[in-house]
């Protein structure tokens, strides 16, 4: 043990706090030199801000690294060790544990934002928005850094060092996809601080044009793409994980990663507009700020114990600390743009609602909307509980109430937008609209009465199906109309190379409408029955024979499982009921059997070994995976944007009004 700042550390405590501190003094060394560069244009300055970024990021990354280690080697004389890893744990168990609770979460955040940084340094441009951008990225470094340094250390010493931990929570040592989630979160949710820095930095030097977007772009997209990764690993989890078979509850910390996604979403489809036409300069910065601001305010819910969460843990001080941080970010975006904002007016007007542009602007209006009301949503039960003192809450019909209609006008303005030229649809007249969207529309009318033909009632779901038909039609005539004047369909292959921004945007909006669809179905035809099943006694369960097989007891060093082993139909699952040896805490471990049109979900719920009887239930969610599935096409053609070269944006304002290349 070592004595170091009046604590008895061990050397691994030590050598982790000592990192710290020396990439808090480097951060603190790049927001001084870069304010410097930026103010005198110095580029000597600007230089020992980069040189700085890298010092921090090396330091961090030792800090990361030794907390890791200190993990892997059960080194118990670190608080955040005993209070939340244990020897008999798995090595990915303990790999996760290093997000596992609130210091380890806020270090691998300070990680992530001085590996963005520190990437940033690399790849930006010599201009005087460099310096400035490193400035504010070092100044989130500070704040996450010093959170780690005062009232969340992860190398905290113990006085009296235990033989063994108290093990993680129950619920992230149940599935794999915690090794997974909380990281891409994270790389969404501070990727966001790239395009915020350099909106700061295009503020405080008045170069407001489009340079900061054409710089940000890949980062805003990789961010983005990253946190939709999250949104539906996170919907994954709760689907495998939780038992209802259901994949999203409108839960506060849900809400709190799906909030600046919205933002997000809104922002990156604004700044086409602004590339193309030099508009809504005031309304992207805005969004920007508030997306990364968001990425705070969610934190603060999840950290800070204001709101009931599965996902939530922590009620120190902390919460209050993120807040004003909260505050400080807005603050500074808000009163820039407020500064600048006559410098910043809108060159050009919309021409025309209906045209490209007005369908863009239309879909953010909506986006922000939906954004402002699941806030509100969120936030009301706090602010009841603050200024009442009743706990109450806000369930699934409140979001499911302007949700549903919300995700019909996107879909909608989603067909739309693509199909509609820039500046104005031709002369404007009924003629002109109906010769660009005739065969969208018939498809949706086709679709939608097919719906009804084929027995279905619900409104909602007929709609979109509706919908989705009308876009898949205007996405498939687009690449039609592309290739034909190419000379056919062999000439695809070029047009995604030569425009993979355009064709990763079709890839992306049909990803959401396979996504739709699985929301759709799933959610109207769920169906759930619980039944007590005795081993070898078939019983009729949804439709299905559902046969207890065999019930036992599985043991591993971490934790003892009851194991029921059930047919249903030809198929065999294997639900579970886990009692970890740190928790009595019992998580149940449903089985599922993924098809196209139906999974097969069985969940454990009550079971006695000797007397053989289990009770469990059965769910049925068609078209479930369409969602995943959807969510892995949305993802292939974001990573396809991300592969478009930086100017392609200025080439395609080139074009005639209504070609698409």
């Amino acid at each position: 043990m070592l004595d170091f700042l009046g604590y008895n550390f061990s050397h691994t405590g030590a050598a982790g706090t000592l990192s710290l501190l020396l990439a808090l003094a480097f951060a603190l060394v790049a927001l001084v030199s870069g304010v410097l560069a930026g103010r005198r244009g110095d580029e000597r300055l600007t230089e020992m801000a980069r040189y700085a970024t890298w010092g921090n990021f090396a330091f961090m990354t030792a800090a990361i690294g030794l907390l890791q280690f200190a993990i892997l080697t059960d080194d118990f004389s670190v608080r955040y060790v005993a209070n939340h890893s244990m020897t008999v744990s798995p090595l990915w168990v303990k790999w996760v544990t290093l997000w596992a609770a609130l210091e380890g979460s806020i270090l691998l955040w300070a990680w992530i934002l001085s590996l963005y940084a520190f990437l940033v340094s690399l790849t930006a441009r010599r201009d005087v928005l460099r310096p400035w951008a490193l400035a504010v990225m070092a100044l989130s470094v500070v704040f996450f850094v010093g959170l780690n340094l005062t009232v969340a250390s992860p190398f905290t010493p113990v006085v009296d060092v235990p033989q063994e931990g108290r093990g993680p929570n129950p619920l992230l040592q149940n599935h794999w996809m915690m090794a997974v989630h909380p990281v891409l979160m994270y790389l969404g949710f501070v990727g966001l601080s790239v395009p915020f820095a350099y909106a700061v930095a295009a503020m405080i030097t008045g170069r407001l044009g489009e340079s900061w977007l054409v710089q940000t772009r890949r980062w805003t997209l990789v961010a983005w793409g990253f946190l939709t990764a999250a949104i539906a690993a996170g919907a994954w989890w709760s689907y495998e994980i939780l038992g209802w078979g259901g994949y999203w509850a409108w839960d506060p910390v849900e809400n709190a990663s799906f909030i600046p996604w919205l933002l997000a979403t809104a922002f990156l489809h604004s700044v086409q507009i602004q590339e193309r036409r030099r508009m809504l300069k005031t309304w992207n910065i805005y969004l920007i700020v508030f997306a990364y601001a968001a990425t705070v305010l969610g934190t603060f819910l999840t950290r800070s114990g204001v709101v009931e969460s599965v996902h939530a843990f922590s009620n120190g001080p902390i919460g209050p600390v993120f807040l004003g941080f909260f505050v400080v970010l807005v603050a500074l975006g808000v009163g820039l743009a407020t500064w600048r904002l006559p410098e910043i007016r809108d060159p050009h007007s919309l021409d025309s609602p209906v045209s490209r542009e007005g369908s863009i602007l239309g879909g953010n209006v909506v986006f922000v909307v939906f954004a402002l009301l699941v806030v509100l949503g969120t936030l009301f039960p706090v602010l009841v509980e603050a200024v009442r003192g009743i706990r109450t809450s806000v369930g699934e019909p409140f979001y499911n109430f302007f949700a549903i209609p919300i995700g019909l006008l996107l879909l909608l303005l989603m067909g739309v937008g693509p199909v509609l030229p820039w500046r104005k649809a031709g002369d404007g007249s009924l003629k002109s609209l109906w010769k660009l969207a005739q065969w969208p529309v018939l498809a949706f009318v086709a679709g939608t009465l097919v719906a009804f033909v084929f027995g279905i009632r619900n409104p909602g779901l007929a709609l979109t199906l509706g919908l989705c038909a009308y876009n898949v039609v205007g996405l498939a005539g687009l690449v039609g109309g592309s290739v034909r004047a190419r000379g056919g369909l062999g000439a695809l292959p070029g047009l995604v190379r030569e425009h993979p921004r355009r064709y990763g945007a079709y890839l992306a909006h049909l990803g959401i409408v396979l996504m739709a669809i699985g929301i759709g179905f799933s959610s109207t035809y769920k169906a759930r029955q619980e039944v007590t099943l005795r081993e070898g006694t078939p019983q009729t369960v949804l439709g299905k024979t559902v046969t207890l097989t065999a019930l036992g007891n599985e043991r591993r060093p971490e934790r003892q499982s009851i194991v029921a082993t059930v047919k249903v139909g030809d198929e065999t699952l294997t639900p579970k009921v886990n009692t970890y040896v740190n928790m009595p805490q019992t998580v149940a471990m449903p089985a599922v059997k993924y098809h196209l049109m139906g999974d097969t979900y069985v969940t454990l719920l009550a079971a006695d070994v000797n007397e053989k009887w289990a009770t469990v239930a059965v769910i049925d969610s068609p078209l479930v995976s369409w969602i995943w599935w959807g969510g892995f096409v949305l993802l292939l053609g974001t990573g396809l944007s991300v592969t478009a070269p930086v100017r392609e944006s200025v080439a395609a304002r080139a074009l005639p009004q209504g070609v698409t290349a």
